[in-house]
């Protein structure tokens, strides 16, 4: 099994076996301040050369947020087609609260977001947002103030409040890490696993979850799951998700992970490290690639002499 895993030098490799991709964001394409070098040449390079690209993300943001703040750092919309976030799908679902994870869950929402953010519940009529645990019919988790709160002076009083009363937690951002300029802090997907621990039901919109995969896949047009290649940065999120769905994955080594890859020296040890990480998450990428960039230059098929009869 390890030896499927392809080692690529750069996206280039991978580009003309699929006609779209779908990719994460944050620890892939940028650190949440920047994009890294060379990811948005690699992403006009897909672009030239006709493939869809579908952005995806476990964001507190809804997409037309999350947009803006990726054209604020660099990533303009003509590098992809769609952005794809659990905010966006999650704001769908509150609109409609007779069906769907919100049936039955009531109307007032105690929300712990990051940073105050509450897009993800803007125009929702008929939502309350309360400020007092008490006062809550459900919880809904979409971002960890971390590094500021933490959950022992912070959340575990509200978690454990909110589960003696029963309450339901809908977690809008499974991701159990969030990586800000090179430093790992708690993800609101640790936050969720904590009010499991404390005995609270929770419903995880989002990666690796299969429903936010369907929607992202239902956008690409024209083309089959086939020939779509999920890209990202996380096992347990992205190339889960994309196993989940029988898709094809690239494993971007330069994010999450990166400190598991910081010695090796040549493709065995690559392997080794791969093979680490797939015993402890329970499944492999299709490729790996060292950071996402372009790498080798490819023929511009456009621009080809064709040939001409002697």
């Amino acid at each position: 099994m390890l030896e499927q895993v392809k080692i690529c030098e750069g996206i280039s490799d991978i580009s003309d076996s699929y006609n779209g991709f779908l990719i994460d964001q944050w620890g892939t394409l940028h650190n949440g301040s920047q994009p890294y070098d060379d990811v948005v040449e690699a992403l006009q390079n897909l672009r030239q050369r006709g493939k869809q690209i579908i952005l995806i993300s476990n964001s507190g943001h809804r997409a037309d947020v999350d947009g803006d703040r990726l054209a604020k750092i660099g990533i303009s919309t003509d590098c992809y087609d769609h952005i794809v976030t659990s905010a966006e799908m999650t704001w769908q679902n509150l609109n409609n609260r007779s069906v769907g994870v919100f049936k039955n869950t009531g109307n007032k929402c105690f929300l712990l977001s990051r940073h105050g953010n509450q897009s993800v519940v803007d125009g929702v009529d008929d939502l309350t947002i309360v400020d007092d645990i008490d006062d809550a019919d459900f919880v809904l988790l979409t971002g960890s103030d971390a590094p500021e709160k933490t959950l022992e002076d912070y959340y575990n009083p509200i978690l454990k409040r909110a589960s003696q009363r029963h309450l339901k937690m809908i977690c809008a951002n499974p991701e159990t890490t969030i990586t800000i300029d090179g430093v790992h802090y708690m993800g609101s997907g640790k936050i969720a696993n904590q009010y499991e621990e404390f005995g609270g039901v929770v419903t995880y919109i989002g990666k690796p979850f299969p429903s936010i995969f369907q929607y992202a896949l239902s956008l690409f047009k024209g083309i089959y799951p086939s020939q779509i290649c999920m890209i990202g940065d996380g096992f347990a999120n992205d190339i889960r998700g994309a196993k989940y769905l029988d898709m094809d994955s690239a494993f971007i080594a330069s994010g999450m992970h990166m400190g598991s890859f910081g010695k090796v020296a040549n493709t065995n040890d690559i392997h080794k490290v791969l093979k680490m990480l797939g015993v402890n998450h329970g499944v492999l990428p299709t490729y790996f690639v060292p950071k996402f960039h372009w790498g080798k230059a490819l023929p511009d098929r456009k621009n080809k002499r064709k040939k001409t009869s002697p």
